[in-house]
């Protein structure tokens, strides 16, 4: 049985971090989105839109995936640690029991010539309760180590999870997510996805057709948990993310989420105290 639309919903554009302007596709309202948190959509040409980025802040009980389409985003946290994603990477950090960091979006220069259009996404996946207070792990995914999927004239990015017999390069973590860049080119594609899990596609570029209802650039199609498939047509691009839903309560502070509002207070003690920080070394995972 294929899945139904539950809702089509439009992002709004904000400012975050020290004034980066971008697309909040989805936040807080985890009823539909589970085990989703947050969706950003980052893009400009213009230098001043993103230069300033995130300076240092806290992340607890949630994973971040920053996937870079131009541009380049400089990582720094606050154990020494540093690293850089490039154009078709992704960084699926677990922040777990506690991370500090910043995250500096950068344009690219190449022989002498700046190329000033930087974009991408950051998606926010919630960890189940008895894994929010886990060792901090970065995962790094460069863009030659992430399938390329070709369909007739169509290509999917597997960054994660699975597609038919393709695997992602990484596996989706305790929610088991799948996350997809998917490049539509006049065709149509059904995609598998598993009963009660809940998917989600936004449209970044162009449009899809579902059912006979086309949707355009700007809209996020939340499907129904019910089903195992979805079959869309089009020429576009857009996001693909699907993962099992943890039914849990959802206690939210910023970029801290933990199950309840005890567990949020002592992050907020911890931070004050300046013993946010847990683990002085986390994994590292290539």
């Amino acid at each position: 049985m294929e899945k139904f639309i539950e809702r089509v919903i439009n992002g709004r554009y904000t400012y975050d971090g020290a004034g980066v302007k971008l697309m909040r596709v989805f936040s807080n309202i985890t009823d539909l989105t589970d085990p989703f948190l947050l969706l950003d959509n980052f893009g400009s040409n213009r230098i001043e839109d993103y230069i300033n980025g995130f300076p240092w802040h806290p992340h607890r009980g949630i994973e971040t995936v920053t996937y870079v389409l131009n541009g380049k985003v400089e990582h720094h946290d606050s154990e020494g640690n540093r690293g850089t994603i490039y154009p078709g990477d992704t960084q699926w950090m677990t922040a777990g029991s506690g991370i500090f960091h910043e995250e500096m979006p950068r344009y690219i220069e190449e022989n002498k010539k700046v190329y000033t259009e930087m974009s991408g996404f950051q998606l926010w996946v919630n960890l189940p309760g008895n894994k929010k207070m886990t060792t901090p792990v970065y995962r790094s995914l460069k863009a030659n180590d992430i399938p390329l999927i070709e369909i007739e004239n169509s290509k999917i990015k597997l960054i994660a999870g699975r597609f038919g017999k393709d695997y992602g390069y990484y596996d989706g973590g305790t929610q088991d997510v799948t996350y997809m860049h998917v490049m539509l080119n006049d065709d149509e594609i059904v995609f598998k996805t598993v009963e009660s899990y809940r998917t989600i596609i936004y449209i970044f570029d162009g449009y899809i057709m579902i059912k006979n209802n086309r949707y355009e650039k700007g809209d996020a199609i939340i499907l129904s948990e019910s089903g195992d498939s979805i079959t869309i047509y089009g020429h576009g691009q857009f996001m693909f993310m699907s993962g099992k839903p943890l039914k849990e309560p959802v206690a939210w502070y910023g970029p801290i989420v933990m199950n309840t509002m005890d567990e949020i207070n002592q992050a907020i003690i911890d931070l004050r105290r300046n013993t946010f920080v847990k683990e002085k070394n986390p994994i590292f995972e290539s």
